[in-house]
C-alpha cells in the first residue's frame, strides 16, 4: 500500500480542530432527530452500502452542496467516511464555513459496521 504521510498529517491537524463522535452516539443523535449524518464518501462507496437516513455529499462537493441541504448553521452535522480521515477534513471545512455544531464520526463507516449498526443497500 502506498504511503499517505501528507494526507495523514493533514488529517491529524484537522482532528486537533474538530470534535469526534462514536458511531453509537451518532446513531442515537440521528435517530432522535438531533443530528444530520452526512456521508462524504464517493458515490460508488455509498452505493455499496450506507447509513439509513444519511445524506450523501461526497468530499469533493460538500462545501458546494451543504448550504442548500443543511442551511441552519446551528444544526448538528455528523460527517463520516470510510475510516475517519476524509470526514475530519470535511468537518474542519464546515466549521470554517460557519457551521457551529459539526462532528466527525470516529472510525467512519468501518466502525459503524463493526458496531453492528444498521446499513442500507
Amino acid at each position: 500500500m502506498a504511503e499517505h504521510s501528507g494526507f495523514e498529517k493533514l488529517v491529524a491537524e484537522a482532528k486537533k480542530n474538530i470534535t469526534e463522535i462514536s458511531p453509537a452516539d451518532a446513531a442515537e443523535k440521528s435517530k432522535s432527530g438531533e443530528a444530520v449524518i452526512v456521508d462524504v464518501r464517493e458515490k460508488d462507496e455509498w452505493d455499496e452500502g450506507h447509513i439509513p437516513d444519511a445524506i450523501h455529499m461526497s468530499r469533493g462537493t460538500i462545501e458546494l452542496d451543504i448550504e442548500e441541504k443543511v442551511p441552519d448553521l446551528n444544526a448538528m452535522i455528523v460527517c463520516h467516511c470510510g475510516g475517519g480521515g476524509r470526514s475530519a477534513l470535511a468537518a474542519e471545512n464546515l466549521q470554517k464555513m460557519g457551521y457551529k455544531n459539526v462532528r466527525s464520526m470516529a472510525g467512519g463507516f468501518k466502525a459503524w459496521k463493526a458496531a453492528g449498526l444498521p446499513i442500507k443497500k
